[in-house]
């Protein structure tokens, strides 16, 4: 990939957010840091951090010597990218977004099987069942937090879907708690140990499955064990990446999801108003979406470089860890004029919260149709949802966007 036709001098680059000039890299060679992915800046306010930088230093390189990419143009182009810019970043298995080539394309076919039009129309009811009964709990008129009722009912949408028992909806709650915090404190020992105990949880689910045999639950977790990819059984771990990619990922998306929709919508009471008097949903779709553009709760995914590439006028070497800010390409001005100003139907094409190219998000189907159907139950509930005076919203931390906590109150 050709990145834009400038010397390394040429692009302008904005001063370390709160790090080094320098951080330790080989003895003969140090890394320039241009910015802190964690410092205060960045976690006073995240979106207003990613925007100055790419404004002002559109490709940056942190004290760890990954670079980000800011731009819609670079971001776009990087994630197309697919020969120069490989998704196997992580030493752990990832089926199928850490995988290249035709492996990827062969997972990638089986998994699509699962959220298919019709397969989203049969679910949408159980969906519905989950958020009315959720919404049918909570106090009216009174206080909420929009993250913690996403997370609830991404939990319960998600075990209808697949299967599983709803005895481990406590266990599951609990484990989104830790998986959130280890996310925030980077300690590869934490994140270890919370990805092994999810996967404990999965594993014990397959082998209930494989000990019934014939037996088992017609359900899609059943399902995925009995499928093939190239001719070929899952094998036990393949099996548990998938699972883990479908709930590990959805439970923690839909909580910030719903935290950044409701929030919107309350900020906003004419939108609201245009929601509760009736839209297909397509359009409510198209809505929500925009609203997760502006303020993108997916912040980055990571790409490792296959060969030397040159990007906005700064030179990558084969190797090299890359991010893709999905937060920052979302709000490109060269793209979306005024970042901020709600256009759903205007900029919809260049649209990047759930990924693009071949690696786009698998299960964006679900997640839509469970955003959606959240939605329109908390709006049936109610006749207003509005800020909560008393109590102040506190943003998430990078990595992840969106919102800590959303408190807001049903009217």
């Amino acid at each position: 990939m050709t990145g834009h036709p400038l010397t390394d001098d040429a692009i302008p680059h904005a001063p370390p957010l709160a790090g080094p000039a320098t951080a330790p890299g080989p003895a003969t060679d140090p890394v320039r840091s241009d910015w802190n992915p964690r410092g205060p800046q960045v976690r006073r306010n995240p979106v207003a951090a990613y925007d100055e930088l790419r404004s002002r230093c559109p490709v940056a390189r942190d004290a760890s010597g990954a670079w980000t990419l800011f731009t819609h143009a670079d971001v776009t182009a990087a994630a197309l990218g697919h020969e120069s810019f490989s998704n196997a970043v992580s030493r752990h298995l990832q089926v199928p977004n850490g995988l290249d080539g035709p492996t990827h394309t062969a997972f990638r076919a089986l998994v699509e099987r699962f959220f298919t039009p019709e397969r989203m129309s049969a679910l949408e009811p159980v969906v519905q069942r989950v958020a009315t009964d959720l919404v049918g709990q909570l106090e009216v008129p009174g206080p909420i937090d929009a993250v913690a009722v996403g997370s609830r009912f991404a939990v319960r949408a998600q075990t209808a879907w697949l299967g599983w028992p709803a005895g481990l909806e406590e266990d599951l709650m609990q484990w989104m708690q830790d998986n959130h915090a280890a996310t925030r404190s980077r300690d590869r020992s934490r994140t270890t140990e919370v990805a092994q105990r999810f996967d404990a949880i999965i594993r014990s689910l397959t082998d209930v499955r494989r000990e019934a045999g014939d037996g088992a639950p017609d359900d899609v977790t059943t399902e995925l064990m009995r499928a093939q990819v190239d001719g070929r059984e899952l094998s036990d771990d393949e099996i548990v990446s998938i699972l883990r990619n479908w709930t590990g990922g959805d439970l923690g998306s839909m909580a910030l999801c719903t935290g950044v929709v409701l929030t919107y919508l309350a900020d906003q009471p004419e939108l609201q108003a245009r929601l509760r008097s009736g839209v297909s949903d397509r359009e409510f779709d198209a809505i929500l979406d925009e609203i997760l553009r502006i303020d993108d709760p997916f912040v980055a995914n990571r790409r490792i470089t296959t060969e030397p590439v040159t990007v906005g006028g700064r030179e990558l070497a084969a190797g090299d860890r890359v991010l893709l800010n999905w937060t920052a390409a979302n709000r490109d001005p060269r793209i979306f004029a005024d970042p901020d100003a709600f256009d759903p139907v205007g900029n919809a094409p260049y649209n990047l919260v759930y990924g693009i190219g071949k690696h786009v998000c698998p299960g964006r189907p679900l997640a839509t149709l469970e955003l959606r159907v959240l939605t329109r139950a908390a709006l049936a509930a109610t006749a207003v949802i509005e800020p909560d005076p008393d109590r102040p919203r506190e943003r998430e931390l990078p990595p992840v966007g969106g919102f800590a906590t959303a408190p807001l109150r049903l009217r």
